[in-house]
């Protein structure tokens, strides 16, 4: 267990990092996210072997964000880039929180749901800024007589992620997962457990799902997915090893505020008629950067064979003692068998196949900029 954003975390559990990685790409693990969506004490405490029921101790629950109100998709989009209103029922999509100097404030995922509200998921470390956003932002809007409010309910979240995830969770649903395409979200019953939202996501590249579940009721659904063979658990350690390989970036790391997405290459995020409007937060600065080109951007690294991994925070050198950039994630890729990194480099030294020299431990490798994801993506499109 290690601190992780003022929670208590599993690091790994008793199969290790190596192998609960390659098991996830090669069947199905479990994942307690809940730090996701919380401000307050949330999680499983483990015994260190970690398939028993007595290994789980729930405490109190996260918090989930939800706008309601006629005026919600407005109020959404006056804070982040995405094009919220063009989302269909049970659609949900990545955005970014930007700040009035184009920086990213956060990354969420706000999904449409079939409810008529807003369903926000936030990361563990940014749970109190934002919500001091949201609430500041909905206090704004309802002094002008506009018609939205925030609800914040204890829910955990857990990550079924691999490619034996829709066999494994299809035994205990009745709605037909073949239906349910990346990005889309369905409030079903889950193994016995009723209300569930399931949306069709995740931070591993492989195709899986997060779970909003009541918290009371977690444990119990944990049990039963762990009951399958195919289904390990997984700390935080498979966790970011398994979003490196897929090219994802961790807030705090690779994005923070003072980070554009055009310098992050998350332009993507950016609805056509967002862009147009030029109606969010920083608009000004990162459509000014679109057009004239950043002056640095986010690429990937690799770096020989073997597995010793680089520290976080190297510098990159050319030949020349000239420092065009820095890394900000990096680790052994247990499905590659070299280094993998991330980082921002000088747009001039970006282009894919760049020979670059990395600093590790004031030793210094050659590193070669190279196309993301790592590994091939498997993210679920239903036909």
């Amino acid at each position: 267990m290690v601190p992780f954003a003022g929670w208590s975390l599993p690091l790994h559990y008793e199969q290790g990092h190596l192998q609960s990685h390659l098991h996830t790409r090669r069947h199905c693990s479990l994942f307690d996210v809940s730090h996701m969506l919380q401000v307050a004490g949330s999680g499983w405490g483990a015994c260190g072997r970690g398939r028993h029921p007595h290994c789980f101790t729930p405490t109190p629950g996260p918090f989930q964000t939800r706008v309601y109100g006629r005026d919600r998709v407005r109020f959404m989009e006056s804070l982040v880039v995405g094009d919220i209103a063009e989302l269909k029922p049970g659609q949900g999509t990545l955005t970014l929180l930007t700040n009035e100097k184009g920086g990213i404030t956060d990354d969420l995922i706000v999904t449409n749901t079939s409810e008529d509200h807003l369903y926000v998921v936030s990361n563990a470390g940014c749970a109190d800024k934002d919500l001091a956003i949201l609430r500041g932002r909905a206090e704004e809007l309802q002094a002008t007589g506009s018609d939205v409010h925030l609800e914040v309910s204890d829910n955990a979240l857990l990550a079924l992620q691999g490619p034996s995830m829709a066999r494994v969770l299809q035994e205990g649903l009745s709605d037909d997962l073949a239906k349910l395409s990346f990005m889309n979200s369905i409030t079903t019953t889950v193994f016995g457990v009723p209300g569930c939202q399931v949306t069709r996501c995740g931070y591993t590249g492989e195709d899986g799902v997060e779970i909003s579940v009541p918290a009371r009721r977690a444990v119990e659904l944990a049990e039963q997915l762990l009951g399958v063979p195919d289904v390990w658990l997984a700390g935080l350690a498979a966790r970011d090893s398994l979003r490196l390989e897929a090219g994802l970036c961790l807030y705090g790391n690779d994005i923070d505020e003072t980070t554009t997405p055009a310098e992050a290459g998350l332009m993507w995020t950016l609805g056509k008629r967002r862009r147009a409007a030029m109606d969010f937060p920083g608009a000004a600065v990162i459509m000014a950067q679109l057009k004239e080109k950043p002056r640095r951007k986010r690429v990937g690294l690799t770096c020989g064979h073997g597995r010793r991994g680089w520290c976080c925070q190297p510098l990159l050198t050319s030949p020349c003692p000239h420092v065009p950039g820095t890394v900000t994630s990096g680790c052994p890729s247990p499905s590659l068998g070299k280094n993998i990194a991330m980082g921002y480099v000088e747009a001039a030294h970006s282009r894919a196949g760049n020979k670059l020299t990395v600093e590790v431990r004031k030793k210094q490798h050659p590193a070669l900029i190279t196309k993301m994801p790592f590994v091939p993506t498997h993210y679920y499109l239903a036909k």
